[in-house]
């Protein structure tokens, strides 16, 4: 794992180093070279006997030591070397340019395994294979371009892709944006993404480290480390924003309830961020944006000030915040109207705060004043200024720079004219800030890192259930849908109310009806899985009668075992769902039901365990919660209710892992409580 062979090394060794620099070998020695890097290094090429200078060894055998291995080599080479470095040479880190390996064929698949457990062996660190390396503030260790000097108050960004990590950092630059370090970690065969951050978390030293991590993730092969660390360095005082790619198609799902058919990898990653306190993105423009905004003092509240002499992009910035909960809210009574009197005539200060084309920097610094001193509620500011090519900005930009550092109210610069005012821009990111070129993008980062929760700390359950009963029940079932007892007892398990009930066999058990059920009934036939599809459901029985004439009917749907008899019930439709997700973990899932989650897919999730206030959050971010809460004189839902059996199910699938698919659609809740009227579960080991 992470080492400080692979972090500062005191000698590193070029297995495959060219003359030729547009070779990942060549091009990674010349990137040492320049990058001043203080001890020694040796190249390794038997068709050359000198290399950029250096003299050159015909092979790895004729080393005497070396802490870290840089390999561009074919793949079918690098075994053998790994072998001899790891055994002979005392080399305890190795970086693997080459690709050919796990993600070509079985073959390299083969070496790839061969070579981890090389470097296991001796408790190495293997960065790679097929990846550009990495830059650390001691050696630039990348075969790309650019490699920007690093400095410690940066970005450090660990990707699964060398080339985005690439397309990164060059946008970035662009930006303004600087960085500690760069980690590439290509097939993480020994070293992920997790693996960086937990040596990023465990060796925290918040003098001296990076406050900003970036990271592009292809794979999870370890969501709960990710989310250790990743909570751990956010509680320190880090910030981190990630994109996760592939994670936009919908898992193979055997649709066999609700939760299943809704579900897939892009939510469950959301949820995983979510719980983590990572701001999720989807791009890497979207990503650049939210890392811009890291680099400003922290956003507090959801006040923004616009503050602009472009009506246009005024209006598209409000839009973007206010679609996204913050709000820009309106500047009058007699500071404003103080305010109003410093601007030109045509000037508004109700919010954007236009001071048109002609607008100066003094007024500039004014308006900022006063949004800092004079106007409590609001909590940030946006300010939007281009040049329209009539007058040198660069005033105006000194003055924006100068409010930056001295404002205790963070300050947002959108400066879109990249080519009239390109050298005052320039000169503007030469102080050290960081530009958003665009306002819709800069709001939508604003709404994203405002709405990313703090990482959840979730204590244990203050819901006592039965696990030996639990238990009981998942150890003697067979793997698929547990039966109508088995769920009974599962959810008297876990303490959550359902309605009575009573299964009818036959004929002869309608005689001996339990009335204290009372009429109406539902009938319900047990077998089908999806049983309004199939017509196994019966509303408003009335009768013994009615009954015995549609246990005939449900009992010849095709797979009806039984029928199931219910006492109809009142209240709204709420739904709560499980989906176990391979190394995730339990999601789980609430809404409202009827045509609320079938129809318009309203409903949140969140990773196991939930606790009291992810619940609560799970039911105040539904679409409509306002039903729940009661509207147009209709009885609302008691929402502690919905929120402890939301914390039920959590720790019943904690203490019943095999639990893969759970439904309970629909519970039907009021103001007096909460009960579960179908339920689904399936198990699987």
């Amino acid at each position: 794992m992470i080492n400080q062979s692979l972090l500062d090394p005191q000698s590193i060794v070029i297995v495959g180093a060219s003359n030729d620099i547009q070779k990942p070998g060549g091009k990674i020695l010349k990137n040492i070279i320049d990058g001043h890097f203080q001890n020694e290094i040796f190249v390794v090429n038997h068709k050359e006997t000198s290399v950029q200078g250096l003299p050159c060894l015909a092979s790895v055998d004729e080393l005497d030591e070396a802490d870290l291995a840089i390999i561009s080599i074919p793949a079918r080479f690098c075994p053998q070397v790994v072998r001899t470095l790891a055994s002979e040479k005392k080399t305890r880190a190795f970086i693997i340019l080459s690709a050919g390996f796990a993600e070509a064929c079985e073959e390299g698949k083969a070496w790839e395994k061969e070579i981890t457990d090389t470097v296991n062996s001796v408790n190495g660190c293997l960065i790679g294979p097929n990846c550009i390396g990495v830059l650390t503030a001691n050696y630039n260790g990348v075969f790309t371009s650019p490699t920007p000097p690093l400095d410690p108050e940066g970005c450090d960004l660990i990707s699964s892709s060398g080339a985005t990590a690439v397309f990164l950092m060059e946008a970035g630059i662009s930006l303004g944006i600087k960085f500690s370090s760069v980690f590439s970690v290509g097939n993480s065969a020994q070293v992920g993404v997790e693996e960086v951050l937990e040596y990023m978390d465990l060796n925290h030293d918040p003098e001296t480290d990076s406050t900003i991590k970036l990271l592009y993730l292809e794979s999870l092969a370890d969501p709960q480390k990710l989310l250790r660390h990743a909570s751990s360095l956010i509680r320190k005082g880090v910030r981190i924003a990630a994109i996760k790619a592939g994670s936009t198609e919908a898992g193979s799902r055997a649709a066999a309830s609700h939760t299943g058919a809704l579900t897939n990898s892009d939510m469950v990653v959301r949820a995983l961020f979510r719980k983590a306190g990572i701001v999720y993105c989807s791009s890497r423009e979207e990503l650049l944006s939210v890392a811009s905004v890291f680099n400003y003092k922290e956003l507090t509240g959801k006040n923004i000030a616009v503050i602009t002499h472009a009506g246009g992009s005024a209006v598209m910035l409000t839009d973007s915040l206010s679609a996204g909960g913050l709000n820009v809210p309106a500047i009058e009574g007699p500071h404003a109207e103080e305010l109003l009197s410093h601007l030109h005539p045509g000037s508004s200060v109700s919010n954007p705060i236009d001071f048109l084309a002609t607008g100066t920097a003094e007024q500039l610094g004014i308006i900022i004043d006063y949004c800092e001193q004079k106007f409590d509620f609001i909590d940030a500011m946006v300010v939007v200024f281009g040049s329209p090519g009539l007058f040198d900005v660069a005033n105006v930009y000194d003055v924006l720079s100068v409010k930056l550092e001295a404002c205790s109210k963070p300050i947002y610069p959108v400066l879109p004219s990249v080519i009239n005012a390109q050298h005052e821009i320039h000169d503007f990111m030469a102080t050290g800030h960081v530009n958003f070129p665009d306002e819709v993008v800069l709001g939508r980062a604003l709404v994203a890192i405002y709405n990313t929760p703090a990482p959840q700390t979730v204590c244990a359950s203050e819901h006592v259930i039965d696990r030996e009963r639990i238990r009981k029940v998942i150890d003697s079932a067979a793997e698929g849908f547990l039966s109508p007892r088995q769920v009974a007892a599962l959810l008297d398990g876990a303490g959550i109310s359902r309605v009575s009930e009573q299964i009818i066999e036959s004929l002869a058990d309608i005689d001996s009806f339990d009335k204290s059920l009372g009429f109406p009934v539902v009938l319900k036939a047990i077998g089908p899985v999806h049983k309004t599809d199939v017509g196994g459901v019966i509303l408003n029985v009335h009768s013994k009668r009615g009954m015995k004439r549609h246990f005939k009917e449900l009992m010849q749907i095709e797979g009806a075992t039984a029928v199931l008899v219910q006492p109809m019930i009142a209240g709204r439709e709420l739904f709560i769902g499980v989906q176990r997700e391979s190394n995730f973990g339990h999601l789980v899932l609430c809404g409202l039901g009827g045509i609320f989650i079938e129809v318009l897919n309203d409903f949140s999730s969140c990773l196991t365990p939930v606790g009291r206030e992810e619940a609560m959050e799970m039911i105040q971010s539904l679409k409509g919660y306002q039903v729940i809460q009661g509207i147009r004189g209709k009885e609302g839902v008691d929402q502690q209710s919905f929120s402890e059996i939301i914390q039920r199910i959590s720790s019943l699938v904690t203490v019943a892992p095999e639990i893969v698919e759970m439904d309970i659609n629909p519970l039907m809740g009021s103001m007096s409580g909460i009960v579960a009227v179908d339920t689904r579960v399936r198990i699987r080991a």
